[in-house]
């Protein structure tokens, strides 16, 4: 019997986020110093993002963010099936000041032409507080738990988004190129607990601010720097 296209993709995806899961979650037991490695990588992402001219619309709404999502690296593999998946830190704002970073993991699944292997940086602002409540629960999937809109680039972009998150995406200079609908965001809990101690949580970290981590701090510096309109060296 020849299988229908619908239900083909219904019986590859679960696979597909499974593998991306694995591709996310492969570098095994983090260590303090690799944990400490992503941040140093996720705050040089921001910076760029912060930096460029392009990013108008972002400087002018990342302090109206509750929080902000930073990727390193989205690695997307494989031909005609294939999946991405990376690691993800965030920073929530209280006031004028903000906390963080938490850590987490990220999966998609996709289907369609993938010729090789590409890996994307990724920056969103998390507008809303159902967006933020999202990230604080243990994994929640874009597009389904909270609304995905696609950042503004360049001039001219000055109309509002409603949406839960507004996501950036880059590739070799590029912005935009992956498709984020339907990825699932999880705690990295291994991560958490090695920048943190162990049993910490998000909520721990961005919430109630009962752990800390002093080296954590100049990842929201460059997100300070960004609300207040400097975009030089950190």
């Amino acid at each position: 019997m020849k299988a229908q296209p619908g239900n083909t993709r219904r019986v590859l995806m679960p696979t597909i986020l499974g593998a991306a899961l694995a591709l996310a979650a492969c570098a095994g037991q983090p260590t303090r110093d690799e944990t400490q490695a992503r941040v140093d990588a996720a705050q040089a992402t921001l910076h760029n993002f912060v930096r460029d001219p392009d990013m108008s619309w972002f400087r002018e709404h990342v302090g109206h963010a509750k929080a902000v999502l930073i990727s390193p690296e989205i690695v997307q593999a494989g031909f005609i099936v294939g999946g991405s998946g990376g690691s993800a830190v965030l920073i929530a704002r209280k006031g004028e000041a903000w906390a963080g970073p938490a850590f987490y993991r990220i999966a998609a699944g996709s289907i369609g032409l993938q010729a090789g292997a590409q890996a994307s940086e990724m920056v969103a602002l998390i507008m809303t507080e159902k967006g933020l409540n999202s990230l604080l629960s243990t994994t929640f999937k874009l597009g389904a738990d909270v609304s995905v809109a696609a950042g503004p680039v360049g001039a001219g972009t000055g109309a509002p988004l409603n949406a839960d998150m507004v996501v950036y995406t880059r590739s070799k200079g590029l912005y935009g190129g992956l498709n984020l609908d339907g990825t699932v965001i999880s705690v990295d809990d291994g991560r958490n607990h090695a920048y943190y101690g162990a049993g910490a949580t998000p909520v721990d970290i961005l919430v109630t601010r009962s752990v800390t981590n002093p080296h954590g701090q100049t990842l929201a510096r460059v997100a300070s720097s960004a609300v207040n309109g400097d975009a030089g060296d950190q």
